[in-house]
C-alpha cells in the first residue's frame, strides 16, 4: 500500500474518530442540559390546550382555515416549491402526533428535510467515492452507490419520526394498565371524565412524562370538542397500540350506548394487563435464541479456556 493510501485511511480514521467523540458528547452531555424534562413536557401540553381553544374559537366564528406555528426557512421553502404536493408521506400527521411533534412547524421540517437530505447524502457518497478513488469500481458501481446515498437520505427522516414513535410508546404502553386502574378509581368516586383524565394525568406525570401529556391533552380535547368521541378517536390515534385503540374503542361505545364507565375500565384494565403480561412472556421465550450467536462468541471460548487451560499445563509439565 502507497504511502499516499496510508496518509488517506488514517485521515479517515481520524475523522470517524472525531464523529464518535461529537455523538458520545450528544448522547452523554447534551441529555443533561435539558433540564426538567416533566416541565417542558407540561408546557407543551398547556400550549396545544391554548391552541384548542383558539381552533374552537376560529370554528364559532366560521373561519376554514388552521392557524399555523411553522415560520421561517421551512414554511417558506415548502410553500414555494409546493413540497408537500411533490414529497407527499401518507398518515404524516398522524405519525408527528404519534412520535409527539405537534404543530405544522415539525411537518415543514420534516418535508425540508426530504428534500435536503437526499442532495447532502448524494453530494457525500459521490464525494466519498472520490476521495477514495478505488480504481475496481466501474462507473456503474459508482453511480450504484451515489444513489442508494440519495435513497437512504430520502427515507431518513421517516425513520427517525419512526424511532421517536417507537421510543415514545414504549414509555407509554408498561404504565397504561395502572392509569386505567386509576382512571377507574377516579370515575367511582364521583368525579367527571374530564376531572378524571385531569387527576390521573397530574398522578402519572412522574411514573411515564409522554402518557401525562397524553391524558392532559385528552383532557383538553374534552373539554373544548364537540363530541367526546373525537377527544377518544383522537387519543387512539395519536397512540398506535392495539390496547390503548381497544380502550378508546370501549369508551366510544360506553359514551355511544349508555353502558357503565367504571364496567367498561375494569374489563379494559385487566385486558391491558394481560396484553403486558403475554408481551413479557413473548420477549422471554425470544431469549434464548438471541442469546445463541452470544454464547457461541463470547461465553464458550472462555469456558473451554477455563476448563482446557489447566488440563494443558498439566500435560506440559508431564512432558
Amino acid at each position: 500500500m502507497s504511502p499516499e493510501s496510508v496518509t488517506l485511511f488514517q485521515n479517515a480514521g481520524s475523522i470517524l474518530i472525531a464523529l464518535l467523540v461529537m455523538a458520545t458528547f450528544w448522547i452523554v452531555v447534551v441529555p443533561m442540559l435539558e433540564g426538567d424534562k416533566k416541565k417542558k413536557r407540561m408546557e407543551s401540553v398547556a400550549s396545544a390546550r391554548d391552541t384548542l381553544r383558539k381552533s374552537r374559537l376560529d370554528n364559532l366564528q366560521n373561519e376554514a382555515r388552521l392557524r399555523s406555528d411553522g415560520k421561517g426557512v421551512a414554511k417558506n421553502l415548502v410553500d414555494r416549491f409546493s413540497l408537500e404536493k411533490i414529497l407527499e408521506a401518507s398518515d404524516l400527521k398522524d405519525k408527528m402526533a404519534q412520535a409527539g411533534l405537534r404543530g405544522q412547524k415539525p411537518i415543514y421540517v420534516f418535508y425540508m428535510s426530504r428534500l435536503i437530505l437526499p442532495i447532502a447524502f448524494g453530494l457525500l457518497g459521490l464525494l466519498m467515492l472520490i476521495i477514495f478513488n478505488l480504481p475496481e469500481w466501474s462507473m456503474t458501481q459508482r453511480a450504484a452507490g451515489t444513489i442508494i446515498f440519495i435513497i437512504f437520505g430520502y427515507y431518513l427522516p421517516a425513520i427517525y419520526v419512526k424511532n421517536i414513535a417507537n421510543k415514545r410508546l414504549a414509555s407509554i404502553v408498561p404504565v397504561f394498565p395502572d392509569a386505567l386502574d386509576l382512571l377507574l378509581i377516579c370515575v367511582e368516586s364521583g368525579m367527571s371524565v374530564e376531572l378524571a383524565f385531569a387527576k390521573v394525568a397530574e398522578e402519572m406525570g412522574d411514573s411515564s412524562v409522554e402518557l401525562a401529556e397524553e391524558f392532559s391533552l385528552t383532557t383538553a380535547e374534552l373539554s373544548y370538542l364537540t363530541s367526546r368521541r373525537m377527544a377518544y378517536e383522537n387519543l387512539a390515534r395519536r397512540n398506535n397500540h392495539p390496547g390503548i385503540r381497544a380502550v378508546a374503542t370501549a369508551l366510544v361505545q360506553a359514551e355511544r350506548y349508555g353502558t357503565p364507565l367504571g364496567d367498561t375500565l375494569r374489563t379494559m384494565a385487566n385486558e391491558n394487563r394481560q396484553l403486558r403480561v403475554m408481551q413479557a412472556e413473548k420477549k422471554a421465550a425470544a431469549l434464548p435464541a438471541k442469546l445463541t450467536v452470544p454464547m457461541i462468541l463470547f461465553f464458550l471460548p472462555v469456558l473451554f479456556i477455563v476448563i482446557l487451560t489447566p488440563a494443558a499445563l498439566r500435560i506440559g509439565d508431564a512432558f
